[in-house]
């Protein structure tokens, strides 16, 4: 039999197994056991979350087998990623939505291609240096502003530019 049970504390025990203390029946009612969870996947539930609790074929053995998701958003065909603070308040996301999209932790921003951004970052960069004396022979002359005759300042090489700064190495993309 299934039974809905109020998490209290976890901790992990010596085998690398997340071992959930609750209670189940009553306030004199505490128990533990230990979490099942898909593979790959590492939560791990702050205090007052609800799960559920359940036996399994060994005597004296049960598993805490899932939770019941205090902030449901997601759309059906969505998939939601998150996590919270010790008090259950959510601090970041990830987000497969529905129309095809993924957002990181909100949707204000944009993120790049660095690889196809730098390439064409670099093409602007080898035209401009190529075209520099065509740009720096284009003087107006003649004429004056307050009394005296303008200057002109050449355009420097542009090679300095780099945009590397821009490249975030803790997100990467097969394209």
């Amino acid at each position: 039999m299934l039974t809905l049970v109020k998490i209290l504390s976890n901790e992990v025990n010596s085998y690398l197994q997340r071992v959930l203390k609750f209670r189940r029946f009553g306030l004199s009612d505490v128990q533990t056991a230990i979490e099942a969870a898909p593979f790959g996947t590492d939560g791990n539930v702050p205090k007052d979350w609800i799960a559920v609790y359940g036996p399994t074929a060994t005597k004296g053995e049960a598993v805490i087998i899932g939770y019941l998701n205090k902030n449901q958003m997601a759309k059906v065909g969505e998939l939601r990623h998150y996590s919270t603070d010790a008090d259950g308040n959510e601090k970041f996301y990830t987000w497969l939505r529905n129309d095809g999209t993924y957002e990181i932790g909100g949707d204000t921003n944009w993120a790049v291609k660095f690889n196809e951004l730098k390439t064409e970052f670099n093409k602007l960069k080898d035209d401009y240096n190529n075209h520099i004396n065509e740009y720096n022979l284009h003087i107006h002359s003649g004429g004056t502003v307050s009394g005296s005759t303008g200057t002109t300042t050449p355009s420097t090489n542009i090679n300095v530019s780099n945009i590397d700064n821009a490249k975030n190495d803790k997100i990467k993309t097969i394209g």
